[in-house]
């Protein structure tokens, strides 16, 4: 059943927003053009606050205007706003080894969230890693010390990955992604970030800040998919759930959740996205956010060729 108080809004699809990296690649294909600035694109942001409406009734508008306007269906139920950003990074080089505070953390600074994340692997290279947390025990003093020699990634567990594999990324571990993937992250919107070590880049360190709110032992890793008929739950946690769905030829899929709202990201073409009323199908464009607002009504996935579709839901 449709929401009363408010019209319908969706679905509707955003304009995905190339950001320049010092550590970002040349060509982003097959997933996107060659970059419009010809400078080293590390990420696609697909969720933006800034990201453009591109069809229905809200289009040319932001999604931060969108969801300013229309909360009970778009935003964050505790602190507001837009809740996630999805993105793909493109890494050429290593990035910063980094770390970020959970949701206490981030508010007692000022911030409105913390920012835990997931990793799913869209495409590895042979031997490539991930960097999670720790090989063995180690102290803060001990995480100080390896940074000051300049020894911390040697210390740091490198986790193999390749396509298809979901990493949990919990707040308060310290992580690195290298060259040789590319990855779609989902994220809680916060853009809290403290580099511990950069590989002599130029660029500011925070020390202090990242080791305060650095932890030892968490629970990221590797996640093991649950798979249930058409549907394989990659990750759920408090802050999102991401699914992914192998749709076939001529099949319908009917997406549950439909108080909720639901990003819906085809990592191909031929797939379909409907109101299962039977009102006009909307086609998923290729590495793009269709978004699904939390309208209460229910919608159905279809193939016009093999093609898998990864939802998130808040």
């Amino acid at each position: 059943m449709t929401i009363p108080s408010q019209p319908s809004i969706g679905p509707f699809i955003l304009t995905p927003l190339q950001v320049e990296r010092i550590w970002g690649a040349s060509s982003l294909e097959p997933w996107f053009d060659v970059p419009e600035t010809g400078k080293p694109i590390g990420e696609v942001w697909l969720t933006a606050a800034e990201c453009l409406i591109g069809n229905g009734p809200l289009h040319g508008k932001t999604l931060a205007a969108a969801t300013e306007s229309y909360p009970a269906l778009l935003a964050d139920k505790v602190a507001g706003g837009v809740p996630l950003l999805l993105k793909i990074l493109f890494p050429h080089e290593k990035l910063s080894v980094q770390v970020h505070p959970n949701d206490e953390q981030a508010r007692a600074i000022g911030e409105p969230r913390g920012k835990n994340e997931c990793w799913y692997v869209l495409s590895a290279e042979p031997g490539a890693s991930v960097a999670l947390g720790f090989r063995e025990p180690i102290t803060t003093e001990g995480i100080r010390a390896a940074i000051e020699q300049g020894t911390l990634e040697e210390k740091l567990a490198h986790v193999p990955v390749k396509a298809g594999d979901m990493v949990y990324v919990e707040a308060g571990t310290i992580h690195a992604i290298g060259p040789g993937v590319v990855i779609l992250e989902t994220q809680q919107y916060s853009d809290v970030t403290y580099r511990l070590f950069d590989y002599g880049r130029p660029r500011e360190l925070h020390l202090d800040k990242g080791l305060a709110v650095t932890r030892t032992e968490t629970g990221a890793g590797l996640v093991p998919p649950v798979t249930e008929g058409a549907r394989t739950q990659l990750v759920k946690s408090p802050y999102f759930t991401v699914d992914r769905f192998d749709v076939k030829v001529g099949q319908t899929i009917k997406l549950e959740n439909s108080d909720r709202m639901q990003l819906l990201i085809a990592l191909g073409d031929g797939c379909f996205v409907q109101p299962v009323s039977g009102s006009a199908a909307m086609e998923l464009p290729k590495a793009c956010v269709v978004v699904l607002p939390g309208e209460g009504i229910a919608y159905q996935l279809a193939g016009t060729e093999s093609a898998q579709v990864v939802r998130v839901t808040a």
